[in-house]
């Protein structure tokens, strides 16, 4: 398995889903919980990192702390915390993780499931609480795709990939509900066109800050664009790439020893003080003092 990290080879190191530890070698996982689980031999789960797969948390008791993207989340027993590609995250060093833990490679499912479970839902927050019938059918759905996950004599690779892949949908498509209940102030969003923007600024947000530019890409006029992006987020798409440039420099200032000009032009800045401009406009801080304020 190769490592990989972002540009210039010395930031937060990324992890890819570790396709050889799956049983079968199907492109996801579910399994208990406990110590000296990893995604790599390299790779302490207390430390800052990134994944570039999906993992789903469901405790068997608490509570357990973990970071996401500079949010610091309690979880009690029945609680879960959906974790997507690309958020920086950290395992508590002293907390004991007992549970069930699934982990999903972008690509298993379909694009009509990825859509209908709002698998890229960044705007929604991590951590859930179902109520005792939410958690009694996650559990249920959870515990019959560990056993069609872990039952690899009855069927042929083909079919049992098939089985897992329905399996999974309808579990996921129970955490989808929840996630979407549970947010405040967030719109439910049916129409592909913001799915597809979200897809391209994830994409392109370090080389790409024109609106105009991902409209043309799209195939979209911008005025079609301001409004599926207001309909999702309340939201400009401008206000949505700042906000997604801003998170990522957050990361790499706070994560990482990279010099403020190098963090700048990971994230489009290739000028220091054009990136300094923008990263105070949006933080009323500098990136030096913003880092300070973290070290």
């Amino acid at each position: 398995m190769a490592d990989r990290t972002i540009q210039g080879g010395d930031g937060i190191r990324t992890f890819p889903f570790p396709v050889e530890l799956s049983v079968g070698g199907v492109g996801m996982q579910v399994g208990p919980m406990g110590t000296g689980r990893t995604w790599h031999a390299d790779a302490p789960l207390e430390r800052v990192h990134r994944i570039d797969f999906h993992v789903v948390l469901l405790f068997g008791e608490g509570p357990v702390r973990h970071m996401v993207d500079f949010t610091e989340y309690e979880a009690a027993a029945g609680d879960l915390l959906w974790i997507r590609p690309g958020q920086v995250h950290r395992f508590s060093r002293t907390s004991e993780y007992r549970g069930t833990v699934l982990t999903m490679q972008p690509g298993f499912l379909p694009r009509a499931t990825v859509e209908a479970t709002g698998l890229y839902r960044y705007d929604l927050r991590p951590l859930l609480r179902p109520d005792a019938a939410q958690l009694t059918g996650l559990r249920n759905a959870l515990g019959q795709l560990r056993r069609e996950y872990e039952d690899t004599a009855t069927l042929p690779l083909s079919l049992h990939t098939a089985v897992l892949q329905h399996s999974l949908t309808a579990f996921l498509l129970r955490l989808a509900h929840l996630a979407a209940s549970s947010a405040e102030s967030v719109r439910q969003q049916s129409d592909s066109t913001f799915t597809l923007f979200r897809e391209a600024v994830e994409k392109d947000f370090a080389t790409n800050h024109s609106v105009s530019a991902y409209a043309d890409a799209l195939g979209y006029s911008r005025r079609t664009l301001v409004r599926a992006v207001r309909a999702a987020t309340g939201d400009t798409p401008k206000a949505f790439i700042d906000k997604r440039v801003v998170l990522e420099a957050k990361r790499l200032l706070a994560h990482t020893d990279l010099p403020i000009g190098r963090v700048g032009a990971a994230v489009g800045f290739p000028d220091a003080a054009n990136f300094s401009k923008f990263f105070h406009q949006h933080t009323d801080l500098t990136p030096a003092a913003f880092r300070a304020e973290l070290r």
